[in-house]
């Protein structure tokens, strides 16, 4: 009696769903329960330029002593604990990780094949790799304004060093990948925080969000009631409307898109139980849950997904605020993986990574650090070679082999174009479309070695 009460319920939530997406018009009709190989990225944009340098720290003594003589009285371990120690089971080195990541600690894992949670060194946006050499004789072209926020924030979602991109590398793997979604016109391309080039593809229909967007869609709740549903009476009107003009008319589409998702993702079939510890980023990462555990009736197999948590530029009190900072991201995303696990039972088909517009200089300015190159980032799911460091961790000293100048802004060794051709690669896309997707690292793969994607997932 029982299951049958519970099959019925979970018919009637099914049954919701389905009429809202025939009504939106993204119903697939060769929709099937949980399809087998679906597959998502879920990019996590720490926006500000992250300190990695205080994210993860090596442990060896001559290591260890050469960090702490160049990050001064920003070194950890500080006030707010010890560092969590991990160890990279391909060579046994220590490191440790700020404590404010201890929600994730446990998912690095103790040895081969038991991590889930691995980190990529000394990552950043490359024309070509350069050294110190090059870079101090300007021997060997580099990406447009760096150290700049505005650039760097849009090169990092967009994977071209310039700073004239209209498209986003996640879009462009989700366009490449477009055909195994079948007939879904289901968004592939959702930003949970606002507008995001992360999320503007050629092919892809994208929609963007606003943080707590199910609950309160752009400001609509108002009081009285009445005064609400005039404003959003009255924005329906503005989208419906027909300009003629092809740029507006987008732009209405997509603001659209979000207003029907809201309305979608209060419907039964997009129920969440698993705890999120609450949050910006915590309630973005709820909502990408949502949307997913969608895929059994919108038929969509693959999907791209934009987060972001805001206030990483720290010149000044960056102890506790930084330690703050990556508490939240910590605790998000091991609820997001737990939840994948969990609830949702796809820990291997989604994979959550966090950018940022650059790292920061090793050495201190005050209580804080300026604006950096390299960085190092987190990378989380059941189909990441875990409790490893990949790529080449860096040399922390201040004028060394790394340091673009003498502050411990260091040059990558890793460019942000293997980054994603890696994520994308496993997204499903052919190595002819990553060519495409990627021309400038493509264009000059020979000066990386040949090599254009990275072994740190499975």
């Amino acid at each position: 009696m029982n299951q049958h009460l519970i099959s019925r319920r979970s018919l009637i939530k099914r049954l919701g769903a389905t009429a809202l997406l025939t009504r939106f018009g993204w119903m697939n009709a060769f929709a099937q329960s949980n399809p087998p190989d679906y597959k998502a990225l879920v990019c996590i944009f720490l926006v500000g330029g992250n300190d990695s340098h205080n994210t993860i720290v090596p442990l060896t003594q001559a290591d260890y002593n050469l960090y702490k003589n160049a990050r001064g009285t920003l070194a950890l371990p500080d006030g707010n604990g010890p560092v969590l120690p991990v160890e990279d089971y391909t060579n046994s080195k220590p490191y440790g990780l700020n404590p404010g990541l201890a929600a994730l600690a446990p998912l690095w894992g103790n040895g081969a094949g038991t991590g889930r949670l691995a980190v990529l060194a000394n990552v950043g946006m490359l024309v070509k790799p350069v050294s110190r050499a090059q870079f101090l004789g300007n021997s060997v072209p580099l990406p447009t304004n760096l150290f700049s926020h505005s650039d760097q924030i849009q090169q990092m979602q967009a994977a071209i060093p310039s700073s004239s991109a209209g498209t986003g590398w996640g879009a462009r793997a989700a366009d490449k990948v477009s055909g195994l979604n079948g007939t879904s016109t289901f968004p592939a391309a959702i930003s949970c925080a606002g507008p995001a080039l992360f999320c503007t593809g050629n092919i892809v229909q994208s929609a963007s969000l606003l943080p707590g967007f199910d609950l309160d869609p752009s400001g609509m709740s108002l009081w009285p009631a009445s005064a609400g549903a005039a404003r959003l009476n009255g924005l329906q009107q503005v989208l419906q409307f027909d300009s003629g003009l092809t740029l507006v008319q987008s732009a209405n589409q997509v603001r659209k898109d979000a207003l029907d998702l809201n309305t979608l993702m209060k419907s039964g079939n997009a129920t969440i139980t698993s705890t999120f510890p609450g949050g910006s980023l915590s309630d973005q990462l709820k909502q990408v849950a949502k949307l997913i555990k969608l895929r059994d009736v919108t038929g969509v197999k693959r999907q791209v997904f934009f987060c972001m948590l805001g206030g990483f530029d720290t010149h000044g009190a960056q102890t506790w605020q930084h330690w703050d900072l990556l508490r939240q991201v910590s605790e998000a995303m091991a609820a997001f993986y737990h939840c994948t696990d969990q609830e949702l039972g796809i820990p291997n088909q989604v994979t959550s990574f966090t950018l940022s517009d650059f790292g920061r200089t090793l050495q201190p300015s005050g209580s804080g650090c300026d604006h950096g190159w390299g960085s190092h980032h987190l990378i989380l799911g059941g189909a990441v070679q875990g409790g490893r460091i990949h790529g080449a961790f860096p040399t922390l000293a201040l004028g060394g082999p790394d340091d673009s100048g003498s502050r411990g802004a260091l040059i990558p060794t890793t460019s942000v174009e293997q980054y994603a051709a890696t994520l994308a690669k496993w997204l499903g896309v052919s190595d002819n479309d990553l060519a495409m997707i990627f021309q400038n690292l493509y264009g000059n793969l020979a000066d990386f070695g040949g090599q254009a994607t990275l072994d740190f997932m499975l």
